[in-house]
């Protein structure tokens, strides 16, 4: 039985082990790992959705980290390797990409977005605020309306005022 649950044990995980991969990459300071570390945190997975290099197995993503590690023993700044990626995979490699005319909507939209609908709730909110209903107290109900409300108290057990005790309430004021 405990043969059967090692062996058991060892298909369910050895998948997972399977599929571990190890970035074997050496570097000659801390430093160059830092900068090598942020460079493919920052950057965006070309082929998958909304994922950085150093999560991704793709095979794009190997093939620019392993470019990323060349250019950073090379000695290149984050800002060269930057110009490197916008130039050969556009503003779509980066997660924060620059401000200009073709990402405006990217940095200003949802702000904008966000004012106008803020905008739009206190307008209502205000409105629907400042909305009185005047009741005028001469007002006679016909004689429809009437039947309905004391319909709708007799089936609530309630029995309406009638007109005769209404008058002598009034006359006594």
């Amino acid at each position: 039985m405990k043969l059967f649950l090692i062996i058991l044990l060892a298909f369910i995980t050895l998948p997972a082990v399977a599929n571990i991969k190890v970035d074997l990459y050496q570097f000659d300071s801390p430093q160059q790992e830092a900068q090598y570390r942020g460079l493919i945190e920052e950057l965006r997975c070309p082929k998958c959705q909304n994922q950085n290099l150093a999560g991704s197995n793709a095979p794009i993503a190997q093939d620019l980290k392993q470019k990323t590690y060349e250019m950073v023993k090379e000695g290149r700044s984050d800002s060269e390797i930057r110009k490197y990626m916008f130039e050969r995979y556009g503003d779509f490699i980066s997660y924060r990409p620059p401000v200009r005319p073709s990402t405006w909507i990217l940095w200003f939209f949802p702000p904008i977005l966000l004012l106008v609908l803020i905008v739009g709730w206190l307008y209502r909110a205000k409105k629907g605020r400042s909305a009185v209903v005047a009741i005028d107290p001469e007002a006679k109900l016909s004689a429809s309306e009437e039947a309905k409300i004391a319909k709708i108290l007799s089936h609530h057990g309630i029995t309406a005022p009638d007109d005769s005790n209404k008058n002598q309430s009034t006359s006594n004021n």
